[in-house]
């Protein structure tokens, strides 16, 4: 499974299952339904009842409450844009996977210590590559980091280099209304460009 997340936000549930369809045919199988998006849940528990081979869960996740409704709609993962340690801390309780929002090293490592499964390192248009290699350099052994706002296909070879494991991809996959043949030619694309920086790596 490529560490990829597709962030799809503005989706609605009549186009969920046949965009996702198009993604896991693309070789993306993570998706993430913002909850700033029209009926998110319903889109979740669609994709969670229509598509097994995918892990779906929600984005812009920021109460304890929101965690408790996702994972009772079927989601498998949290994601956030902040730090927030009782968002991070119900969602470990919940079995979930959990991915917030941090900059500094003084996030990543708050978030490490309340259970954190990874690091959404965002936006990454601010930190960049250089900011990643010099916050990696710190973080513990192991420690999954995802760039979020600022990867595209143009540039994933230097964020691996500067050790990212992983991306989340917001409109460089999917804009709302997008055709989702549109979203796989973009998602193959993506694809593509990932196998070749882990390749070159």
């Amino acid at each position: 499974m490529r560490p990829i997340i597709a962030i799809l936000r503005g989706i609605t549930p009549a186009e969920a299952v046949p965009v996702c369809e198009a993604l896991l045919e693309a070789g993306i199988e993570v998706m993430e339904v913002p909850l700033n998006s029209p009926d998110p849940l319903d889109s979740i528990r669609r994709l969670a009842d229509h598509l097994p081979a995918a892990r779906v869960g929600a984005g812009t996740v920021l109460t304890p409450e929101d965690v408790s409704r996702v994972r009772d709609a079927g989601g498998r993962l949290i994601v956030s844009p902040n730090c927030d340690e009782g968002v991070i801390r119900a969602t470990v309780a919940a079995g979930m996977e959990s991915w917030p929002g941090v900059m500094t090293p003084t996030e990543c490592f708050n978030a490490l210590k309340w259970g954190a499964t990874g690091l959404k390192l965002f936006p990454g248009s601010l930190i960049g590559p250089d900011g990643l290699r010099a916050i990696r350099a710190v973080l513990p052994a192991g420690t999954r980091v995802y760039a979020v706002g600022g990867a595209a296909a143009g540039n994933l070879a230097a964020w691996r280099k500067a050790g990212c494991d992983g991306f989340g991809m917001g409109t460089a996959l999917y804009t709302p209304g997008l055709a989702p043949a549109e979203v796989g030619a973009r998602a193959r694309e993506i694809v593509a460009a990932f196998d070749r920086a882990w390749e070159d790596r």
